[in-house]
């Protein structure tokens, strides 16, 4: 259901989505009509087409009725029909979502829980891939940063002076990956003779962060919704000074959607 949410994104990028699956064509007809989804669901009953691609999930016994499913798994092929990128996770339970891949590899915009915050050095906009994520679902929230003219802040390669700092809450039901910066530029500062690697104008950072299950995030799931918290702390500085380091506190709250667990017919199973 979270790539026919997108769909749209991705084919006004020139990407056509489709999945496959063991399921008969029957059972996945009937779930495309019950859900609502557009794009193809391909039937690999036999599991050829899984194996070919190496992504047989061989921890379910061949006497299983389950035996034949895929890992999770994501390919996204170029025009020529290369795999450009895999996603890949070992748990049946895990998803890259498809707004993680339009933002991280298509250069989408677009997402949700969006806000913003400024300070006297810069302006802070926080958001996320998704409006919506299941347990289990891996997305990215992303820090767009507009600084204001004439004001640097330190690249973590920094030495000896404060750098960008990207933190996140701990909480349990979370698992955050590291952040991920941009090369910063070399500034020369005559006064000290000295240069340091810095950030000017407008940055974006982005991270990842998975969600557990709903059983394991506790108070961070309230009626629905999914807080996340960190904070941002930074030294600024112009061309005539450098400015008490500040931290700015960040916040998302995303949807959270449990897991559709009706079944098929039961002339459809297997």
């Amino acid at each position: 259901m979270q790539l026919e949410r997108k769909r749209k994104q991705f084919e006004d990028r020139g990407v056509r989505v489709a999945a496959i699956s063991n399921d008969t064509a029957a059972a996945l007809s009937n779930f495309a009509g019950r859900v609502g989804i557009g794009f193809p669901l391909l039937s690999d009953a036999d599991s050829a087409i899984i194996r070919a691609f190496g992504v047989l999930n061989e921890e379910v016994p061949k006497d299983h009725a389950f035996f034949g499913i895929p890992h999770p798994v994501e390919f996204l092929l170029d025009p020529d029909r290369l795999v450009r990128e895999k996603f890949f996770e070992e748990n049946y339970r895990d998803r890259f979502t498809a707004g993680r891949v339009l933002v991280r590899q298509l250069g989408s915009k677009s997402g949700a829980a969006r806000t913003s915050a400024s300070t006297a050095h810069l302006k802070l906009t926080s958001w996320a891939s998704d409006a919506i994520v299941r347990g289990g679902n891996r997305f990215a929230l992303v820090l767009d940063i507009e600084l204001n003219e004439k004001m640097h802040v330190y690249s973590p390669a920094v030495t000896g002076y404060i750098p960008i700092d990207w933190r996140m809450d701990d909480a349990e039901g979370l698992t955050h990956y590291e952040a991920e910066y941009p090369q910063g530029k070399t500034l020369h500062l005559p006064a000290i003779d000295e240069s340091v690697p810095v950030y000017e104008g407008s940055i974006r950072l982005v991270r990842d962060v998975m969600v557990g299950q709903a059983s394991a995030l506790g108070d961070l799931l309230q009626d629905g919704k999914l807080t996340i918290r960190g904070s941002l702390r930074y030294q600024a500085c112009d061309d005539r000074m450098c400015y008490l380091p500040s931290t700015v506190p960040v916040e998302w709250t995303i949807n959270f959607e449990q897991h559709d667990r009706t079944r098929v017919p039961e002339a459809l199973r297997r």
